[in-house]
């Protein structure tokens, strides 16, 4: 799955964020909103991670 099938179908999406990334609120998933540069700040900020492994790690999943 790529990243516009993620942003497309992001309701699903959202329950498959929260299992990988359990730090990510509801709150925060409604504030990214499908969009991969602030699931990146997100994940930066919760989980004290680079630029860099934040994008791995997505890529990983998509």
């Amino acid at each position: 799955m790529n990243w516009e099938q993620v942003r497309g179908n992001w309701e699903q999406a959202k329950g498959e964020l929260k299992v990988r990334w359990g730090k990510l609120t509801d709150d925060d998933l409604t504030a990214i909103n499908g969009e991969r540069d602030k699931l990146i700040g997100s994940l930066q900020e919760k989980y004290g991670i680079t630029k860099e492994a934040a994008m791995k790690q997505i890529d990983e999943m998509t």
